[in-house]
């Protein structure tokens, strides 16, 4: 019994995160890179290809902002060097099984899962 409600505890936990994925401004190429290598949100910003990875120019603290909501839906984690935390991220093992259920683009997502999402992001106990 306790494994059915684990199981629809990370059903809910992976769909919350596809919803994310859908509705910031990251695009695949985005997460793809983070799969090889850590990046910082001043290393995206700075990256000669940041318009392949975001939909749309943002500024490194928003970029951070997003990277710590991702990190809390467990998409994301920081990386750790010798002397702790960095802020660099990298993808985890949820966030490469989200990535999984696209074999394209990700898809945008529509008004109503934008809203939605924002409720969940900037509201939560409403």
């Amino acid at each position: 019994m306790i494994t059915t409600s684990s199981s629809l505890l990370s059903q809910r936990a992976l769909q919350r995160a596809r919803q994310a994925m859908a509705c910031l401004p990251f695009t695949r190429e985005f997460y793809q890179v983070l799969e090889e290598e850590a990046l910082s949100s001043t290393g995206l910003v700075a990256r000669p290809d940041w318009g392949e990875l975001c939909c749309q120019p943002l500024a490194a603290s928003r970029i951070e902002d997003d990277f710590i909501w991702l990190i809390q839906l467990g998409v994301l984690r920081r990386e750790v060097d010798g002397q702790g935390l960095t802020e660099r991220v990298r993808l985890t093992p949820m966030g490469r099984e989200c990535l999984s259920c696209w074999t394209g683009a990700i898809p945008r997502a529509s008004l109503p899962q934008r809203l939605h999402h924002w409720l969940r992001r900037y509201r939560p106990r409403l």
